[in-house]
């Protein structure tokens, strides 16, 4: 029977097929939270003026087989600006799987139709991790006048294991030795919750006013920051947490939360979604002793992945490096179409992966080799080397 493809214009509709979605998740491999329909619906209800959610829907013998949201908006890039589809949930999702539950020859038909009903200069993937959609991309690939897939981070996950009973060794043993102390003597406690639809809303408020307080509400980076952000993790958080999926490790002083990890669980792996402390208690060391009881949560509760959901590509600073087992690659796909714009920027793009190494080599050897000028002004005495 041939793929039968339609658009839906909400997630939210009576019309959109929730069972069929959920049982199409389920079945994907590497689906995650970010993944699940309530974390979507929430990402829909925070979109802004300007943006188009548009649902691609598949269906192959009757079952739901393929559902992409894609969100059309137009972008600055350069002295252009251009209209580019992205995944909904972007940037706040961590970690999505495609959900496509189907065989790689419709892959060219999937992607003639997104150009059709959302004309687009660049489609772009973000936090993808690539498993059994690799026919897929390599088809998607050749049907763009350029295609990239970027490593965006590697993910330091740790496998728990009967060996987490023991203390850990080496140096973060030392830290968390002098973490525990701290804040034994200060009297703080560390407190697991499960979130319920009941208690969410206190929880939020809590752990949102310690972010505010937080460098990442001074620095408007955090995942509460602006109206929003906000309205999207309250919505998403309530959803979640009426499937069981929301946990939360704190650590309290006096009643107050002062330092927490905000988790999500699904299928025995903790997804270590986001965490922050007041800054006058910064020397608590608070953050690696929640991680900690992170694992020990998953040894009680027969879990089997801590996850550090996403990570800085480089210099990242995470303490889950100090446990981690192995890691979790995701990777950025941008695939330019054959429009006049979609072509000028994958121009753009290859004429940078051309100019970039070349830039990095001359920058390098004026760095190693100074100028004669240089070498003798630096020998004169009274100046510093450089």
């Amino acid at each position: 029977m041939a793929l039968q493809l339609s658009w839906c214009a909400s997630l939210r509709t009576p019309s959109f097929p929730a069972a069929g979605y959920e049982a199409l998740r389920q079945r994907v491999a590497g689906s995650t939270p970010f993944n699940h329909l309530g974390w979507l619906c929430a990402a829909e209800a925070a979109l802004q003026p300007g943006q188009q959610l548009q649902i691609l829907l598949g269906h192959l013998d009757g079952r739901l087989c393929l559902c992409l949201p894609l969100v059309r908006e137009r972008q600055a890039v350069g002295p252009l600006n251009v209209p580019v589809v992205r995944h909904l949930g972007h940037p706040l999702s961590d970690r999505i799987a495609l959900l496509l539950d189907l065989p790689a020859h419709h892959a060219t038909q999937v992607l003639q139709a997104i150009r059709k009903h959302l004309p687009h200069a660049l489609l772009q993937l973000s936090e993808v991790v690539q498993g059994g959609d690799e026919d897929w991309l390599r088809q998607w690939g050749a049907a763009c006048s350029t295609f990239e897939c970027r490593l965006t981070c590697r993910v330091p996950v740790h496998r728990i294991s009967e060996a987490d009973r023991q203390e850990v060794s080496g140096d973060p043993r030392y830290k968390l030795r002098r973490a525990r102390k701290r804040i034994a003597a200060c009297g703080a406690q560390v407190r697991r919750v499960v979130a319920d639809r009941h208690n969410i809303t206190a929880l939020l408020d809590a752990i949102s006013a310690v972010e505010a307080a937080s460098w990442k509400g001074d620095d408007d980076v955090g995942i509460f920051s602006g109206s929003q952000r906000r309205e999207w993790m309250y919505q998403a958080f309530t959803e979640l947490a009426g499937e069981g999926l929301v946990c939360l490790v704190l650590l309290e002083l006096d009643g107050r939360c002062i330092s927490y990890r905000l988790g999500l669980l699904e299928h025995g792996r903790i997804y270590d979604y986001n965490l922050a402390f007041v800054p006058e208690q910064r020397e608590l060391g608070s953050g690696r002793v929640l991680l900690e009881e992170w694992i020990h949560w998953g040894l009680d509760e027969g879990w089997s992945w801590v996850d550090a959901s996403r990570v800085s590509l480089e210099n990242s600073s995470h303490q889950l490096h100090e446990r981690q087992t192995g890691q979790v690659e995701q990777w950025r796909l941008s695939g330019y179409s054959w429009r006049p714009d979609g072509i000028a920027l994958g121009l753009a793009l290859r004429c940078w992966r051309w100019l970039k190494p070349r830039l990095r080599k001359a920058d390098s050897a004026a760095t190693v080799t100074p100028n004669p000028t240089q070498e003798r002004t630096d020998a004169i005495p009274g100046h510093s080397q450089r």
